[in-house]
């Protein structure tokens, strides 16, 4: 672009255009970029609400679960643990935001917590950790739903934060110095052309008056 080839009012009406259209272009992704942040925003404060919640259901869980190695030997602990005690039937899909595809969990069915370990030997203090922990799982998934979620929205709001700042500081600079640069050459050929012309006035009048001079 900070060649100018042809000096022509066509050539300076199309860039005119060109600089309008790029103006529009841009305030059409500043209003994106600031839409973007403000669900983005929005978004966090939903983000910090439930991850507060979710750490502080998770440090009850550890707290009992510390409780639970008074009466059992750890590698027991990890053994009565190794079957699963909630199932989960989980949708994977996606939705958009400002067209931006983002993920979407959806739970269809939560199962109820099964104990997976037998009652003899088991101090009751384990059943609370398994329901403590069964209830938190939902919310957990939720928790990376979100952060995924944040990624994303982050990634997005700063690649058209670079575009922004392209158009606005790089391209429409270069588009109004071709315009200034086109606007000068046009002035300095008007000018040229309007000394041609006089000059070929003023040889015309001189003629003119040596030829009356000679009859």
């Amino acid at each position: 672009m900070q060649n100018v080839v042809n000096a022509t009012r066509m050539e300076l009406t199309r860039l005119k255009n060109q600089l309008a259209v790029t103006r529009k272009g841009h305030q059409l992704l500043k209003d994106k970029q600031d839409e973007m942040m403000r669900q983005f925003l929005v978004q966090i404060e939903s983000y910090k609400k439930l991850r507060a919640s979710v750490e502080k259901r998770w440090l009850e869980a550890l707290k009992t679960y510390d409780q639970a190695k008074a009466y059992h030997y750890e590698d027991e602990l990890k053994e009565k643990f190794l079957v699963p005690a909630t199932t989960l039937d989980l949708v994977f899909k996606t939705e958009s935001v400002m067209s931006v595809s983002v993920p979407k969990i959806e739970l269809k069915k939560e199962a109820e917590p099964k104990i997976t370990y037998s009652f003899h030997g088991t101090h009751p203090i384990l059943d609370d950790v398994v329901i403590m922990l069964s209830k938190l799982l939902p919310d957990l998934i939720k928790l990376a739903e979100q952060e995924k979620k944040n990624r994303i929205l982050i990634k997005e709001i700063e690649k058209t934060k670079r575009r922004v700042n392209a158009i606005e500081h790089i391209i429409i600079p270069e588009i109004m110095e071709n315009i200034k640069d086109v606007r000068m050459k046009i002035s300095d050929a008007e000018r040229s052309n309007t000394v041609r012309i006089m000059k070929s006035k003023d040889l015309i009048i001189k003629k003119a008056l040596e030829s009356k001079q000679d009859k």
